[in-house]
């Protein structure tokens, strides 16, 4: 079974702590505490740079937040790292057998009910703001 990308986990772990120590925000610092390549780390804050989360200063400046943590949802970073592909968390699988009542109707079926599971997820990240995660980790 395939895993839902980590970029989410690690963007999550980007902000909070550029949130919570913001001058020592390298990228060499992030990727120390999140335990992954430096490469990894500029990947993602790319993305979060391009969806208007982070000020990246090139070189050893370091990283700052463009927006208040109370201001960002975990469903903005969500959304900023592209967890899903085309806009869908589920696949399903291809080439079913038409022949079959089953095989016919499957994706149709389940992807109605992938789609609200997606939306009920969606929903509960907008509710979790960055402010109220970092203030958890005390």
């Amino acid at each position: 079974m395939k895993q839902i990308s980590t970029r989410f986990s690690i963007a999550v772990h980007t902000l909070s702590l550029i949130a919570i120590s913001p001058v020592d925000c390298t990228g060499d610092f992030i990727a120390g505490s999140v335990n992954t390549n430096p490469v990894v780390i500029r990947r993602i804050m790319s993305m979060l740079k391009k969806a208007g989360l982070v000020d990246v200063r090139p070189g050893v400046g370091g990283a700052t937040l463009v927006r208040d943590p109370a201001q960002i949802t975990l469903l903005d970073i969500y959304r900023a790292v592209h967890v899903t592909e085309e806009n869908r968390l589920f696949r399903i699988h291809e080439n079913s057998n038409i022949q079959c009542q089953v095989g016919r109707n499957i994706e149709k079926v389940l992807q109605e009910e992938l789609a609200e599971a997606q939306t009920a997820m969606e929903q509960r990240l907008a509710q979790t703001t960055l402010d109220q995660l970092i203030h958890r980790f005390n």
